[in-house]
């Protein structure tokens, strides 16, 4: 059974952020935000807040291989849009959007059943999802214990 959840509906703000796309397990996350943060500081750009990854499948949809994903930094500062570069690194706009948001308290590989809720919520309250999956990180995974990690799980969604 699902979580019960506390879901706002509000609006996330348009940003410019650094990304990195990715197809793959999700084991490959915790690299990619390596990968992501060391381009960051080679190209002289400031994070400007919590980074997020964007999920466009999921594993229910398709094989672990399959998986199509960004993990995105807000990054300070009027950026030129850049890329991706042959490593999947680059610059973008991210529009506003509507969204219905929660949060998940625990581990990460433990979000699914946040995630369902939320799905749920959204059916049940006459909303309709219009967009990838989100994840935002509002916790250091190095420094906080896996059962006090803090994520905002939000789909953009729009009023049927």
């Amino acid at each position: 059974m699902a979580p019960q959840v506390e879901v706002t509906i509000k609006k996330a703000e348009p940003m410019t952020v650094a990304f990195i796309s990715m197809k793959g397990p999700y084991s490959l996350i915790s690299g990619a935000f390596g990968k992501l943060y060391g381009w960051i500081g080679q190209k002289g750009h400031i994070p400007a807040g919590p980074p997020l990854g964007v999920f466009f499948n999921a594993p229910e949809q398709v094989p672990a291989g399959e998986l199509l994903w960004e993990i995105c930094s807000p990054i300070a500062g009027d950026i030129a849009t850049s890329g991706p570069d042959e490593q999947g690194l680059g610059t973008k706009k991210v529009k506003g959007a509507e969204v219905a948001a929660t949060m998940h308290k625990g581990p990460y590989d433990q979000v699914g059943g946040t995630i369902h809720a939320l799905e749920a919520w959204i059916a049940e309250n006459g909303y309709e999802i219009v967009g990838a999956y989100e994840e935002v990180y509002l916790s250091e995974p190095d420094k906080t214990p896996p059962e006090e990690l803090l994520t905002e799980v939000r789909f953009p969604v729009r009023k049927k």
